[in-house]
């Protein structure tokens, strides 16, 4: 088998599923190419090396431009803080070389539209790490959308809610961070959007609404001094989409009691869909149309007549986990590198969600309906 060399920068949470999705993929699919970690980016010297040694990387450097410029490394794959994105992208985009890069795309829109058209005037391969659509269960919700047999497509209501800035004593952090992206509409809502778009398709008007509910804190843990907070807690937004559907979508990271609460209900002329990430092993389906006294949802639980779940296990019911889905994803960068597939989302998909996040925030301070058309002249 041909193999690919792996450049990793960033050996945080999201770095170690990358590198565990590497480990593990030739062993549960016929990729076209087998992945050899060669070189780990990690600022901190002392921490990249200990990160190489236990993700048994061949090399480990604190300079990510070392790693890009390497000859051997023929895959860029960034699980950086946000603000590294557009930089690292574009210096491997120049280079000619593949690149995987976690979401968000970018921090700014402006950044992620020069990140799509240098990667397509390379004509370079990329994929941009929104795990969720890889679900077999939500492939088999596209699959139900468009085989018709939810019907027309009426409405959409979309939420991505968790707790973990819910405490006011949770310190201050990047993701507060406007100019790295930050607010939970650009942290978790791009994850409801990708999903919105996957399985309706494009928005083409917003009317958002944001605000801010713990209006400060404490720089660091149990520090006294307070940081002012410019980002949004939580984001709500009606959408129209280009198909006539309607909905309604939300973000909000103040959510006690939800952990990983990535949801939808999508309603059609023949029935409805219901799925929560936080049993994402099963996805609801109702059709019209029931007997008198035998309405309601029917469970579908994850089995391998459901996609790539047949890969990890021969029998229905033994669930997937966060880490099926990174394995998942590798699988599609390396089929298309390895001429046997396609990657998505790519740059241009991941581009199209940034232009909503910006049109959701631009309508919110305007009180008006805008289009995410409109993003991509301005």
């Amino acid at each position: 088998m041909k193999t690919i060399g792996i450049g990793l920068v960033g050996s945080g949470f999201m770095g170690r599923c990358h590198a565990n999705a590497y480990s593990s993929v030739a062993g549960l699919f016929d990729v076209p190419l087998k992945p050899k970690v060669k070189m780990l980016a990690e600022a901190n010297p002392e921490l990249a090396k200990e990160a190489a040694r236990s993700l048994q990387f061949e090399r480990y450097t604190a300079d990510w431009t070392e790693l890009v410029n390497d000859p051997e490394v023929e895959l860029v794959d960034i699980t950086a803080p946000n603000h590294l994105h557009h930089p690292i992208s574009l210096a491997a985009i120049a280079k000619g070389k593949p690149v995987y890069c976690e979401k968000p795309l970018a921090c700014t829109l402006e950044e992620a539209k020069t990140m799509r058209d240098a990667s397509e005037s390379a004509g370079v391969v990329t994929l941009v790490g929104y795990n969720y659509l890889q679900n077999p269960m939500i492939q088999t919700a596209r699959e139900i959308v468009q085989s018709g047999e939810i019907g027309e497509l009426f409405s959409f209501r979309g939420v991505h809610a968790e707790d973990f800035m819910a405490d006011a004593q949770a310190p201050y952090t990047n993701r507060l961070d406007a100019e790295q992206g930050g607010g939970a509409l650009y942290d978790i809502g791009s994850h409801i959007i990708s999903l919105a778009r996957f399985l309706v398709g494009p928005l083409s008007e917003v009317m958002g609404m944001q605000s801010t509910v713990i209006p400060e804190r404490p720089e660091a843990t149990n520090s006294k001094q307070m940081k002012t907070v410019k980002v949004d807690d939580q984001t709500h937004f009606l959408a129209r989409f280009e198909n006539g559907c309607s909905g309604t979508l939300e973000a909000s990271w103040v959510a006690w009691g939800r952990k990983m609460h990535l949801a939808f209900e999508l309603n059609g002329s023949k029935g409805s869909l219901v799925f929560n990430q936080e049993r994402f092993n099963e996805l609801r389906l109702y059709e019209a149309n029931q007997s008198p006294g035998r309405e309601g949802f029917k469970t579908l639980h994850s089995g391998p007549d459901h996609g790539t779940y047949s890969k990890f296990c021969p029998a229905p019911g033994h669930q997937l986990g966060f880490n099926e889905l990174k394995i998942i994803e590798v699988t599609q960068i390396l089929e298309a590198l390895g001429g046997s597939g396609s990657s998505w989302p790519d740059f241009r998909e991941a581009c199209e969600i940034q232009k909503t996040l910006k049109a959701v925030r631009i309508s919110a301070a305007e009180s008006r309906w805008f289009s995410p058309d409109e993003m991509e002249t301005t």
